[in-house]
């Protein structure tokens, strides 16, 4: 590869080293050809004159040979990496055919190299030198949408896999010689990545910045031409310098734009990787401090952020190059008064200090808040269906609004401080030359119109860079606090890998061995979560683990996987392994996917694991079988199906080694007892398997059963060991007979197995009929986004969101007042100073400066009341902007969450809030400055060459429609860009949650490649945007460089005296500026509809259709209502969206008040559905449901919600303490809340924490075992204590003495009220009132449970058959 770049860069140097050194002796010539033209005629020339001419001749010798020699490099070197792809790429794509690639490349790879890379690495110098090889791309994106197949592969220099591996050596490289990771050797890595990169760019930036002070050095010569006798021959020559410098700036700096923006990408990319492998190899102790909402603001706020200081990099040190050229320059006509520019310069400088300190300060508190709300807004994305059916979402918003309040507070002084530095800045310019000017005045240098002319053109040129200063140092600021984000990031411990040691499998008979463990999750802790482990296990042992809630048993699987800190001795695992956790992680993607997992597809294999997960008929009942894309986090599964979906995961990897997490919890008994029989003990019959299980009908048929209490093993032996031992064991054992005794006399029933799912109600319902006449459409579907460019209502909303647009009109008055201030204090300068040397000035010095230095002060308030309304109107908006999409958000129904995973909605809130907060305005506002400014320059241009306008106006026409051409494309790639980006974040969220589990399958790799994949499908458009932003804005520099040359060649070519010197040298200094500012008025447009895209987006979420109303004041229920109870359901029919099928089909029944219902049925059957209708998580589709008499649709949302209680199936807790999560919206005292929790017996866990109901509840309550969540949740309806209550497999999660213990409270304290119980466990339910038994959203069965035990032939009978049996085994 690096001979591939050598032979490729010498053939292009030597292809066009001629072109370059005749464009270096043209130059040189011309330049001395103008001067000596000057020595000419009949005056005499003074000595002053001769070194005058001397000092000119040689700087521009020195300027003009660098300008000549780069220009050869610059023609040829602009490289495009792509240029070292390999011919096993190129080949393919030049006879459609390859010899190269070796048969044993698998379809995926042969896909990948048919794929077009992106042109520039292909193309020829010229189309790389003007960038015409993206002329294909936007022809195509004007003619048609584009998207993301249209857009070109990025070549094998710029992809994400070898940015990271580059940045990583670099990064060890660094390391090796600091020995740890900061900000400080970050920052060197990424630059020794992109050194390359960085030494191109730098000398671009020289060459242009060389280029650009050619017209201000050769003003003076100009209005002396002018002034003097004219000769048309010089005055063409003087023409062709100024015109030549303006192509090879205009040149360069396009060039040097695009490739630290390439760089920028590369450098992102590798960051984005590398965030993204810290957060799947992070221990679990530095997990706990990081979010999941921190890490993913680490990759779309903070990379995004050191990725966008590429295009200020150079500035810092080329302001210092900038300042030297003024100088010189100014020495040359002014003499020692341009030692007063360089100390204003440097006064200017020095005042930057301390507000760039402050800046960093506000940046830093800015990101701080950040990442709280974006931690918070994970959190509750995750949990919302939570938070709905407690009623909570409104509480839970107040927290966001509060977190974005202390935000607000520091955008506020963020944006005030950066005002003021922008006010500083742009009258810098003035304040310097006011210093200048007065200087020259007090030591007598002369000054005539040539001279001030030339020194105004020369602040003008670093006024350019003094504008861009404020926002260096704001990103210098910005990139820095990211840096030290990164870099703490990425210095957090990562997971040992030697905590367990793999043995390779067959080198002994020993499958997992365990020897004088000690674990904690906490390596500071003085408990450890697990102690004194002695454990072997041998191949195809089946161990199962049991013990009360919060003993250690998810903590005992977890130590085999290597994910608890290991304090002393050894693990060993002989072979691979799979691991089932207790609460399901299913990725966004087919069924299909989630159970092949990487693996590649053996349709035998997979029928069988189908089969032993009792997955079969559920698949026939999706819309799509397999093919059905699972929504994020499993949404449109119930919690059963998710769980089975995770064990036919873990079945199908065919490891030697199982891990179950009570994962059977979740499940009903028939379809519970079929996996333990079929998928387990059968499909696994030669696996080692460790299986930890609250349902003691598990355990006599296990090898090994382990008894856990308290962290230790407290027995260990077979089931007929322990049992004959006087142990906790028989407390577990006893509280399970305990429940089988009250289905005792069924047991004679056993023998008649009927089919449970057989027994369907006839289908033929409406339901079934709207289904078929609705076309069938996933769940998830892509991401919507806008097509056409942003609508003008856009533009209209954003700019009359704050204030209704008052502020709008005076910030463009302000920069009016501005403009017309500067021009007339240049036109004072021009006008009253002589037109040469031997002529007498027109006013006397005093009044020379007082008058500009009027000017100046007018232009300085002018300038502080434009920046501080602008910051002011960004603000309110931002704020106003935020405030409504997050209320939409909060207030959308649950069908908006289905279908959006939180990916696309964290996307608005981070990615598109932070462009609205720190960017929009300052695109907006420049935007109308550069306008505002191009219009008084043509104005200038016209007074000294009216001419000018006639031609501006077919030039301004011809920009308007490269501008029409090129927008259509670059606002489809920037729309590619934000749609590209919310998967990227999806995919990490979705990673850091499975971390365990894709650590414990070995998957880091495969989820690494997807990782990339995803990157660089972000990277390609933005790679591509950019280009085309090069593509416009050179034929634009190359417009306004001919407009330019029109202006200088009618002045030299009119009569002499038909124009006055002075005027016309002042259109010269103006005109300087014209490419740039007619560049920059199209670009700053296109990027500002291209960034606006963000604001649309946002209006995009600013108008989700809402729920129904919380409240409504005309039908609010008595405060005491319900007061029987009583739950009425007519012909209720639901189904998630109108292009699903029907979950439930037709249902009519009614609880009674006061009385308990069962409700079971397979698992799918519609049990959590009907629950999520009575609270309107789910609409009806038809039907009604009526609670004493009233219909629940006719009242408020949280009428409804809050007179109900529920414990869930996922037990929640929240990131806070345990008083916020038992009583969020704070309506209890600490008694009734320790009096809850006592109820619940988890009172003395809590009073056992450090802080009591202060204690630490981290993100989703990891640092809690599952059964103690699901103690909390009871002690949250134990608080709340309302008429009805309802029971979504509440005690899934616990042991059967828990499950009786919390029957028993329930029973005592919810005695009066309306309990409504989902459960797997029969014996939870036998003790009904009645029992409702439901099939595909069918009820099969509704009466008393004896009046079902009694007809032999009932479901229920024989649900209680099956589980009656297991009675024998105990």
């Amino acid at each position: 590869m690096e001979e591939t770049d050598n032979f490729l860069l010498f053939h292009g140097f030597s292809a066009l080293t001629n072109l370059g050194f005749l464009i270096l002796v043209f130059i040189i010539w011309v330049c001395k050809r103008v001067n000596t033209k000057g020595l000419e005629g009949p005056k005499q020339i003074s000595n002053n004159q001769i070194h005058s001419l001397a000092v000119q001749l040689l700087v521009l010798d020195a300027s003009s040979s660098v300008i000549g020699l780069f220009l050869c490099y610059v023609g040829f070197s602009v490289k495009n990496e792509g240029d070292t792809m390999s011919h096993v790429v190129y080949e393919p794509l030049l006879d459609g055919r390859s010899s190269v690639v070796s048969d044993r490349i698998d379809s995926k790879h042969d896909d990948e190299r048919n794929q077009t890379i992106t042109p520039s690495a292909t193309g020829n110098i010229f189309s790389r030198l003007t960038f015409y090889w993206i002329q294909p791309l936007i022809s195509v994106g004007y003619n048609k949408r584009l998207d993301l197949d249209d857009v070109p592969q990025l070549d094998s220099l710029n992809n994400a896999k070898r940015s990271l591996s580059v940045l990583r050596n670099k990064l060890e490289l660094v390391k090796t010689k600091s020995c740890k990771m900061n900000s400080f050797s970050l920052a060197k890595a990424v630059m020794l990545s992109a050194w390359k990169d960085i030494v191109t760019t730098g000398l671009l930036s020289l060459l242009s910045t060389l280029a650009s002070y050619v017209g201000p050095f050769l003003i003076d010569t100009f209005v002396k031409y002018l002034n003097g006798p004219q000769d048309l021959n010089a005055g063409f020559l003087l023409v062709s310098a100024f015109f030549v410098a303006k192509i090879v700036e205009c040149l360069a700096q396009r060039h040097c734009d695009f490739k630290l923006q390439q760089a920028g990408i590369k450098v992102r990319a590798a960051l984005v990787a590398m965030i993204y492998h810290k957060g799947l190899t992070l221990s679990s102790q530095s997990k706990q401090g990081q979010s999941n909402g921190e890490i993913i603001n680490f990759m779309a706020v903070d990379a995004d952020r050191i990725s966008d200081f590429s295009k200020y990099m150079h500035s810092t040190w080329l302001i210092i190059v900038q300042v030297g050229l003024a100088l010189a320059i100014l020495y040359k006509n002014i003499g020692i008064s341009s030692l007063a520019t360089l100390v204003a310069t440097v006064v200017v400088m020095i005042s930057n200090i301390p507000l760039g300190s402050l800046q960093e300060k506000f940046q830093e508190k800015l990101m701080q808040c950040k990442d709280k709300r974006m931690k918070t807004t994970s959190e509750i994305l995750k949990n919302m269906r939570i938070l709905k059916l407690y009623g909570w979402e409104m509480k839970f918003l107040s927290r966001i609004d509060d977190i974005r309040s202390d935000e607000a507070r520091w955008l506020y002084d963020f944006l005030f401080t950066m005002a003021v530095i922008c006010c500083a800045f742009w009258v810098a310019p003035t304040f310097v030359a006011i210093a200048t000017f007065a200087t020259c005045m007090l030591v007598g240098s002369p000054l005539d119109s040539g001279k001030v002319l030339s020194a105004l053109a020369t602040f003008k040129n670093l006024q350019e860079s003094v504008f861009n200063l404020p926002d260096t140092v704001s990103m210098i600021v910005q990139t820095k606090v990211s840096l030290d984000r990164v870099a703490s990031f990425l210095s957090l411990p990562e997971l040992d890998s030697d905590l367990v040691e793999i043995v390779p499998r067959g080198c002994s008979n020993t499958s997992v061995e365990i020897v004088d463990g000690n674990f904690s999750w906490e390596v500071a802790s003085c408990n450890p979560t697990v102690t004194d482990i002695n454990l072997t296990v041998f191949d195809n042992m089946k161990v199962a683990v049991c013990g009360p809630v919060g003993s250690g048993k998810s903590s005992l699987l977890s130590c085999m996987l290597g994910e608890v800190p290991k304090l002393s001795g050894t693990v060993k695992l002989s072979g691979t392994k799979a691991y089932v956790g207790q609460s399901p992680w299913i990725q966004s993607g087919t069924v299909e996917q989630n159970i092949l997992f990487g693996k590649a597809m053996d349709k035998e294999c997979y029928e069988k694991v189908l089969e032993a997960c009792d997955l079969k008929k559920d698949l026939e009942v999706l819309s799509f079988g397999d093919q059905t894309v699972i929504g994020e986090r499993g949404i449109n599964l119930s919690g059963g199906q998710k769980q089975r979906i995770q064990i036919a995961r873990a079945l199908y990897q065919d490891a030697d080694i199982y891990l179950f997490d009570d994962p059977f919890s979740a499940v009903d008994a028939i379809t519970g007892n079929h996996l333990f029989k079929e998928g387990m003990m059968n499909f696994l019959e030669s696996k080692t398997v460790i299986y930890v299980t609250h349902q003691v009908d598990f355990l006599p048929v296990a090898d090994l059963i382990l008894v856990l209490k308290d962290g230790r093993i407290a027995q260990v032996g077979k089931y007929d060991d322990i049992i004959k031992l006087k142990s906790d064991f028989l407390e577990l054992v006893g509280a399970h007979k305990e429940a089988l005794l009250e289905i005792d006399y069924v047991s004679e029933n056993q023998g008649n197995h009927g089919t449970f799912e057989n027994r369907i109600q006839d289908e033929g319902q409406n339901g079934n009929l709207l289904q078929m006449e609705v076309k069938k459409r996933q769940l998830v579907e892509e991401e919507e986004r806008e097509r056409g460019k942003v609508a003008s209502s856009v533009y209209w909303k954003y700019l009359t969101t704050a204030y209704k647009g008052v502020l709008t009109p005076l910030v463009l008055l302000a920069q009016v007042m501005f403009e017309s201030t500067q021009i007339s204090s240049n036109y004072w300068l021009a006008w009253a100073s002589s037109t040469s040397e031997g002529n007498e000035a027109r006013v006397s010095g005093f009044e020379f400066i007082m008058v500009y230095a009027a000017f100046g002060i007018g232009c300085s308030f002018c300038i502080l009341a434009r920046s501080l309304l602008l910051m002011k109107a960004g603000y309110e908006t931002a704020n106003q902007l935020f405030y409504k999409m997050h209320f939409c958000i909060f207030r959308a129904p649950m069908s908006f969450f289905d279908a959006n995973p939180s990916g696309r909605i964290l996307s608005r809130v981070s990615t598109d809030q932070t462009e609205v907060d720190l960017t929009i305005p300052y695109l907006i506002g420049p935007f109308a400055y550069v306008v505002i400014q191009l219009l008084g320059i043509i104005l200038v241009m016209s007074l000294g060459a009216w001419p000018v306008f006639l031609v501006f106006l077919p030039v301004v026409g011809i920009c308007i429609w490269l501008q029409q051409y090129y927008l259509p494309s670059a606002r489809e790639l920037a729309r590619l860009v934000g749609v590209c980006k919310a998967p990227i974040i999806q995919h990490f969220s979705e990673t850091i949650s499975g971390s365990t589990t894709i650590r414990s399958f070995d998957q880091k790799q495969r989820f690494q490649e997807t990782c990339f994949k995803l990157i660089d499908n972000y990277s390609r458009p933005k790679f591509h945007v950019a280009a085309a932003l090069a593509w416009l804005g050179l034929r634009l520099d190359m417009l306004s460089s001919f407009l330019f040359a029109f202006l200088l060649i009618f002045l030299v070519s009119v009569p002499e005296g038909t124009i006055d010197p002075s005027t016309a040298g002042l259109a010269v200094t103006y005109g300087l500026n014209l490419n740039m500012l007619q560049a920059w008025a199209i670009q700053k447009l296109c990027r500002l509809e291209i960034q606006f895209i963000s604001v649309e987006r946002i209006f995009q979420y600013s108008s989700i259709p809402s729920e129904p109303p919380l409240v409504i004041d005309s039908n609010r229920p008595d405060h005491l209502w319900p007061s029987r109870g009583k739950v009425d359901i007519h012909h209720l029919q639901v189904r998630y969206a109108l292009h699903m099928p029907f979950v439930l089909r037709g249902i009519t029944c009614t609880f009674h008040g006061g009385t308990k219902t069962g409700i079971v049925g397979r698992t799918g059957s519609g049990k959590s559905t009907l629950i999520q209708t009575l609270f309107r998580i789910v609409e009806p589709t038809c039907g009604e449901i009526l609670i004493d008499g009233i219909n629940i649709s006719s009242i408020g949302l949280h009428d409804l919600r809050s007179r109900l209680s529920i414990i869930p199936q996922d037990p929640t807790m929240f990131n806070g303490t345990v008083r916020s999560n038992m009583d969020p919206l704070e309506d209890y005292t600490d008694d009734q809340i320790w009096e809850a929790l006592d109820k619940c017996q988890i009172g003395d866990e809590v009073r056992n924490k450090e802080g009591k109901l202060d204690a630490t509840v981290t993100e989703n309550g990891d640092n809690w075992s599952m059964g103690q969540r699901q103690l909390i949740c009871l002690g949250r309806v134990l608080l709340k204590k309302t008429k009805i209550l309802v029971l979504d497999e509440a005690t899934a999660s616990v042991d059967t003495a828990t499950d009786n213990m919390i029957q028993k409270t329930l029973r005592q304290h919810f005695s009066d009220s309306t309990v409504v119980a989902i459960a797997h466990r029969i014996t939870s339910v036998v003790k009904s009132d009645m029992v409702l038994v439901l099939n595909n959203g069918l009820i099969e069965e509704y009466d008393s449970p004896t009046t079902l035990l009694e007809d032999k032939s009932s479901s229920f009978s024989q649900l209680v058959a099956e589980y009656s049996m297991r009675k024998e085994n105990v």
